[in-house]
C-alpha cells in the first residue's frame, strides 16, 4: 500500500476510464482459449461493445484507437472480420450464445447468454454508411444474440456523420442513446483543438438527432482549450443546454504523446491545471443550477431521463464482450484485447492484421486481474461515482472492508478533504472536492504492478 501523505497531487494526472489501462496489457504467452475463459463466468447480464476504428478526421487531443478514412473497401473487410470474430466468440460462450431475442431478464442459471446493454463506439461508428450500420446491428443481433430493441443501446457519433439516413437506421434498430462529441460551440476553440467543424454544422446535426426521436441525447464538451475563457465556456454550456440534452459530459482537455496537440508541443503546467479546475467548477455549478444531477466528475444527467445502465463506468463491469480490434473484453479474472497503439501507422498495421485474421478463438493480449486487483477495481469504479459505494456490498463481495484493505489511500483522501465525512458509516462517498480531483484520486488507487507495467509501456 502507498504511504499516506497530505501533499495534494496535480488534479489532472489521468482520466481513469478503464482499470487496468490498456498500457498495462501484455501479450499472453499461453493464449488462453475463449471457451475456457468464459466457461465458469456468469453470462446472464453481459455487456456488448462493438468497436469501429474509423473517423473522418482525428482531433488534436485524441489518443483513441482510430484511423482517418477507410480506403479500398476497408470498412467491408473490417465488418467481415467483425462477423468472423462474433461467430468465434458466440461459439466460445456456449450453444445459446447466438440465439436471438435474448433480453436482460433471467438469472442465467441455465447457462444461457443474455445481454443487458450494448454500445457501438470508436472511432466513429456512424462513419459507416446506412447499409453498413444495418450490418453492424445484424452482427450484434444475429451473431451474438443481443436484442437491440429490448436493451439500452448507446452509439457514438460526430457532427459530420450524424446524417438523417444513418440516424434513421439506428432509431429503427433500437438505439436509445446518441453521444455526440461537440467539444465547443466556439469555432475558434474547435480549431484550436484541431477539430475542423463549424457551429452551424453542429447545430444542424443536433437538430437531426432530435428529429430522429432517439430518447437520450448526450453532448460532450471540453474545457481547457487554448484561448478558452469563462465567458466562452459559459457560451458553450448554454448552447448545449438549449437542446435540453438528457446527458452532458464535461471533459478536461489532456495533451498526450503522439496526438496532434502533443506533436506540436502543447503541454501542461500549474496555470493550465488551475484554469481547468476553475472551468470545471464553473461548469459543474452552472449545470447544477439548471437542475442537472451530477453522476460523476464528468457526467451530468437531466432528472427524469431514461436510465441507460451503469452510467460513467459501464464498461468497467465484469462480463464485457468487446468485438473489434480496439475493444476490450472482461472476465472476472482476465481483461483482454488486441494490441494497442496511438500512432497512425501502428494503428493501420493492427487494423490490417485484424481484417485478414481467421482465428479469433483465443485471447492474445491482456492483464490478469488477480491478487488485490479486483478490490482496487471495485473501489475505484464505485468511488468515482457521485453516489459513492455501500461498504456492506464491498464487504459481502470480498469479506473485508475498504478501510481494512486500503487504509493508507483512504486515510490520505480523508486528509485532503476528498471524502464526504457526513456520508455515514455505511457509505463511502467523495466530497465535491474529491469529485473535482477524480483524475488524481483514481490513479492513486492503481496497484504497484499496474503502475510498473504502464511505466514500462513503450508508446507507439
Amino acid at each position: 500500500m502507498n504511504t499516506a501523505t497530505t501533499t495534494a497531487p496535480r488534479p489532472y494526472e489521468s482520466y481513469v476510464y478503464a482499470y487496468p489501462h490498456k498500457t498495462a496489457y501484455r501479450p499472453l504467452d499461453d493464449r488462453p482459449a475463449l471457451r475456457d475463459l468464459w466457461a465458469g463466468e456468469r453470462k446472464d447480464a453481459l455487456s456488448l461493445y462493438l468497436h469501429i476504428p474509423f473517423c473522418e478526421v482525428r482531433c488534436g487531443f485524441c489518443n483513441l484507437f482510430t484511423r482517418i478514412g477507410a480506403p479500398d473497401e476497408l470498412t467491408t473487410r473490417y465488418l467481415d472480420a467483425l462477423d468472423r470474430q462474433a461467430t468465434a466468440v458466440r461459439d466460445a460462450l456456449g450453444e445459446n450464445g447466438g440465439s436471438g431475442g435474448s433480453g436482460a431478464s433471467g438469472d442465467g442459471g441455465d447457462g444461457s447468454v443474455r445481454f443487458a446493454a450494448a454500445a457501438f463506439g470508436g472511432g466513429t461508428p456512424t462513419y459507416l454508411d446506412p447499409d453498413e450500420l444495418d450490418r453492424l446491428c445484424d452482427i450484434a443481433e444475429k451473431r451474438m444474440g443481443a436484442d437491440l430493441r429490448a436493451v439500452p443501446l448507446s452509439v457514438e457519433t460526430s457532427p459530420a456523420t450524424a446524417t438523417a439516413d444513418r440516424l434513421a437506421v439506428l432509431a429503427e434498430r433500437g438505439a436509445t442513446r446518441l453521444s455526440i462529441g461537440v467539444q465547443s460551440f466556439v469555432d475558434a476553440e474547435a480549431k484550436a483543438a484541431v477539430r475542423p467543424q463549424r457551429r452551424a454544422e453542429v447545430e444542424a446535426a443536433l437538430g437531426r438527432i432530435r428529429e430522429a426521436g432517439i430518447p437520450v441525447l448526450n453532448i460532450d464538451l471540453i474545457y481547457g482549450i487554448d484561448g478558452q475563457t469563462e465567458e466562452t465556456w459559459r457560451h458553450s454550456l448554454d448552447a448545449a443546454l438549449a437542446w435540453q440534452p438528457e446527458e452532458l459530459y464535461l471533459y478536461p482537455l489532456y495533451v498526450r504523446p503522439l496526438t496532434g496537440l502533443g506533436r506540436i508541443g502543447a503541454g501542461s503546467d500549474a496555470a493550465w491545471d488551475a484554469q481547468r479546475l476553475r472551468l470545471y467548477r464553473q461548469g459543474r455549478d452552472h449545470l447544477l443550477a439548471q437542475g442537472y444531477e451530477q453522476v460523476s466528475m464528468r457526467m451530468f444527467r437531466r432528472p427524469g431521463s431514461p436510465s441507460q445502465g451503469a452510467d460513467d463506468h459501464a464498461c468497467q463491469t465484469d462480463g464485457m464482450i468487446g468485438l473489434g480490434c480496439g475493444a476490450r473484453s472482461y472476465t472476472s479474472g482476465l481483461h483482454y484485447s488486441f494490441d494497442y497503439a496511438v500512432d497512425m501507422r501502428e494503428i493501420r498495421t493492427i487494423i490490417d492484421a485484424y481484417t485478414v485474421a481467421e482465428d479469433f478463438s483465443r485471447a492474445e493480449v491482456g492483464y490478469r486481474v488477480d491478487g488485490d486487483e479486483p478490490r482496487r477495481r471495485h473501489l475505484l469504479q464505485s468511488l468515482l461515482q457521485a453516489g459513492g459505494m455501500e461498504v456492506a456490498g464491498y464487504r459481502e463481495r470480498f469479506g473485508s472492508g475498504p478501510a481494512e484493505d486500503f487504509p493508507a489511500e483512504l486515510g490520505r483522501f480523508a486528509a485532503l478533504g476528498w471524502l464526504d465525512g457526513g456520508a455515514g458509516p455505511g457509505l463511502l462517498r467523495l466530497s465535491p472536492e474529491g469529485l473535482a480531483h477524480s483524475d488524481a484520486l483514481g490513479p492513486a488507487l492503481f496497484s504497484p504492478a499496474v503502475r510498473a507495467a504502464m511505466a514500462t509501456y513503450e508508446a507507439k
